[in-house]
């Protein structure tokens, strides 16, 4: 299914675990979306320190190259804001307080659209990679918000003194390759945006072709949906237009 709705008003939140993750799965519909005048935000999980296998890197400073690497991602895009959790690269779990953290920027902006990572994905088809486990540790404490944390009220009550209201998330979307995917958004206009919010990663890219990587995966991505390029996604439809907040 292709995704042709315009999200001109709506509000996107987006989270995932490292500083790249949103512009290698996301970014392409994220500038979509910014063009049409959805205001889109970012929570990424960890700090990134764990980012570089040289010999002599230090994590504090790492840390702090990857946060202005990804804020500078950002402005490319057009996110109006990116609120960065602090996690320890390489050590998420799924606790209370993070899931707190995550269900406090859900009741802030109250999303229409809450993207985040698959946590059922362990490993690609192939089989030549596995899935990092702050990815789908961040799925997991992702869909804890969903159900039960952002909309219930007795959940968290200290985030009811802090002035927010329990929320009911409308539409989660994932990004997804295989299996289960329901829904394809035309990037043809926005790939270039896609790939310069990438090169804003340098201390990840380097010297690879970036150009050519997210060309042929969007092309394949694109084929299935009669698309030049696309970004695809599993979608949840959890609550009925009608039954929006006034």
């Amino acid at each position: 299914m292709a995704n042709d709705g315009s999200m001109a008003g709506k509000r996107v939140l987006a989270v995932f675990a490292h500083p790249d993750d949103a512009e290698f799965g996301m970014s392409g519909t994220v500038a979509k979306w910014v063009k049409e005048g959805a205001t889109v935000e970012y929570v990424c999980v960890t700090d990134g320190s764990a980012g570089s296998n040289e010999p002599g890197a230090v994590r504090e400073e790492l840390a702090g190259l990857r946060r202005d690497e990804q804020l500078a991602a950002c402005e490319t895009l057009g996110v109006s804001n990116c609120t960065f959790l602090g996690v320890l690269d390489g050590y998420v779990e799924v606790t209370l307080d993070l899931r707190r953290a995550i269900t406090r920027e859900v009741r802030r902006l109250r999303p229409d659209v809450f993207m985040v990572p698959d946590a059922a994905r362990l490993w690609d088809p192939e089989r030549r990679y596995v899935n990092h486990t702050d990815h789908r540790n961040v799925g997991l404490a992702c869909l804890a918000v969903v159900n039960p944390d952002a909309p219930t009220r007795p959940q968290f009550p200290e985030l009811l003194d802090e002035g927010f209201e329990p929320f009911e998330i409308p539409s989660m979307w994932m990004p997804a390759y295989d299996g289960e995917v329901d829904t394809f958004v035309d990037i043809t206009d926005t790939i270039d945006l896609k790939i310069a919010a990438l090169r804003c990663h340098k201390s990840q890219i380097g010297d690879w072709p970036v150009d050519g990587f997210i060309r042929e995966r969007a092309r394949k991505r694109g084929e299935e949906a009669g698309m030049p390029f696309a970004e695809s996604f599993r979608t949840f439809k959890l609550k009925d237009d009608e039954d929006d907040e006034p």
